[in-house]
């Protein structure tokens, strides 16, 4: 099996999420991610620790971006419109390779309880990591826990929309769907008062 080969991690990515697909979480082993993925065990062990670390693969990254957005942003910006800069910021790191593997992220977190779980925790850690941000901008506690949860819903609308298959129109950014989500978001919210 060739080593050499570039982009180890996003293959063992896209081998995992089709097996996962094909046959289903529980049946899917490391020896077979790594095989359809044309590398080694060992390989797949210096990028994850096992098959569940697939699904967070990028968690980190992304929290990081959205704190960077949220930190940038300009002094005397709302919360929601600091979240929008960290939106803004991870959506436009998001690249065509995210988007195409949305169909199989959605098919195989539907089809497993565990996936489901690990996706509300990694919902869970983008919000607290947005929560902090907004803490360091001196944003009292439930207004930064509001802003963050409108921020992770309307990353998820964005990206559901991003990653549809059946969009007529051609996908283009993420972020302008996921900005156009945190607006829908926040006149609904407005309207439950």
């Amino acid at each position: 099996m060739p080593r050499w080969k570039p982009d180890a991690r996003q293959r063992l990515v896209v081998a995992a999420l089709t097996l996962f697909t094909e046959q289903g979480y529980d049946d899917t082993t490391v020896a077979q991610i790594a095989e359809r993925a044309e590398l080694t065990r060992s390989t797949f062990h210096r990028h994850f620790a096992d098959k569940r670390e697939i699904l967070t693969a990028g968690q980190k990254t992304l929290s990081r971006l959205l704190v960077e957005g949220i930190t940038e942003a300009p002094d005397d910006a709302t919360p929601v419109e600091a979240v929008a800069a960290g939106l803004e910021r991870a959506s436009g790191e998001m690249t065509s390779f995210n988007r195409e593997l949305s169909p199989l992220l959605h098919a195989a977190i539907e089809a497993n309880e565990e996936l489901q779980e690990r996706n509300a925790l990694k919902s869970i850690g983008m919000a607290a990591a947005m929560v902090e941000a907004l803490r360091r901008r001196d944003v009292p506690e439930p207004t930064a826990q509001v802003a963050a949860e409108l921020g992770v819903l309307a990353f998820k609308l964005g990206f559901a929309s991003w990653g549809d298959p059946a969009r007529d129109e051609t996908p283009g950014d993420l972020a302008p769907l996921v900005l156009t989500a945190l607006d829908e978001l926040r006149a609904a919210a407005t309207g439950l008062s």
